[in-house]
């Protein structure tokens, strides 16, 4: 489960930032999680949950912000939103869509204290 090492990894940039900011406390936590990121939202939040206990993190909310995917189609030159990596054009129908955004995962907003 990947989830558990990108909660690692946004931990500690929370820490990071509580030093820099100077905060102790974080209360909520919005992730915008693209479409096509491969990362699923409640294998997240359970991550977060337990990997937050003894964190400045424990007990902070997780919103997940969801991203569409989206897409150039080849076939018929258009910019589409698409819900998975392979999924056809729904303009056109074709199959030659490739992949132009909302495989990210990132920290969009901090409610702290």
């Amino acid at each position: 489960m990947h989830e558990m090492s990108l909660v690692q990894s946004i931990l500690r940039i929370l820490e990071e930032q509580a030093t820099e900011q100077d905060f102790t406390e974080v209360r909520t936590v919005w992730l915008r999680v693209g479409a096509l990121s491969h990362v699923d939202p409640e294998a997240l939040r359970f991550c977060f949950e337990a990997a937050g206990q003894g964190t400045l993190a424990e007990g902070a909310r997780l919103e997940i912000i969801a991203a569409p995917g989206e897409g150039w189609c080849i076939d018929c030159a258009s910019r589409v939103t698409i819900p998975t990596h392979g999924a056809p054009c729904p303009a056109c129908g074709g199959t030659r869509v490739r992949p132009t955004g909302g495989d990210d995962l990132a920290i969009a907003e901090l409610e702290v204290a």
